[in-house]
C-alpha cells in the first residue's frame, strides 16, 4: 500500500512510524518532515485524495491540528486516532483515509498498533455504514 507521511516535527515516534511502515512493505512517501502542521495536513490529504497514495499518516503535537487541515481537502476522512480499536472503527464504520496521531501521548509500541489496525487488509468500510459515510462527504 502507497502511504503519504508528513510530520511537523521528527521525533522518536515518528522514526519508529516510518519505519514500521518500511519494515510491513508498504510504499512510504515523505511529503512534509518539521514543516508548518498546517502544511503537512493539506499536503498529506492532497497526496491521499488525488490518488497519489491509498492512505495517509499525519503527526504533530497533539495530533489534533494535522487532521483538522487534513480534513479540509475535499475527499479526505482524517481520524485522530490514540489506540488501535479506535483505528480500526475510524476505518470501518467512518472509511477514514488518513489516520492523525499525537506525538505528546503516542509511545512508539502504541504508533505501531495503531498502523496495524488502521492499514490492515480486512479493515474495510462497513456496508451498514455506507450512508452514513456518505452524508459525511462533500461535493
Amino acid at each position: 500500500m502507497r502511504v503519504a507521511f508528513g510530520t511537523d516535527e521528527s521525533t522518536p515516534v515518528t522514526d519508529s512510524v516510518k519505519r514500521w511502515l518500511e519494515e510491513n512493505g508498504h510504499d512510504l512517501v515523505v511529503v512534509g518532515e518539521d514543516e508548518p502542521w498546517p502544511d503537512v495536513g493539506r499536503r498529506v490529504g492532497e497526496l491521499v485524495a488525488s490518488g497519489g497514495a491509498d492512505r495517509g499518516v499525519v503527526c504533530c503535537w497533539t495530533g489534533t491540528g494535522v487532521s483538522i487541515a487534513a480534513n479540509k481537502v475535499l475527499g479526505v476522512r482524517a481520524a485522530l486516532c490514540t489506540d488501535a480499536e479506535t483505528a480500526r472503527g475510524a476505518r470501518r464504520w467512518n472509511d477514514a483515509n488518513v489516520l492523525a496521531l499525537g506525538l505528546r501521548l503516542t509511545s512508539e509500541a502504541v504508533a505501531r498498533e495503531v498502523l496495524a489496525a488502521f492499514l490492515a487488509p480486512e479493515a474495510v468500510p462497513d456496508a451498514e455504514e455506507e450512508e452514513n459515510i456518505r452524508r459525511v462527504e462533500t461535493d
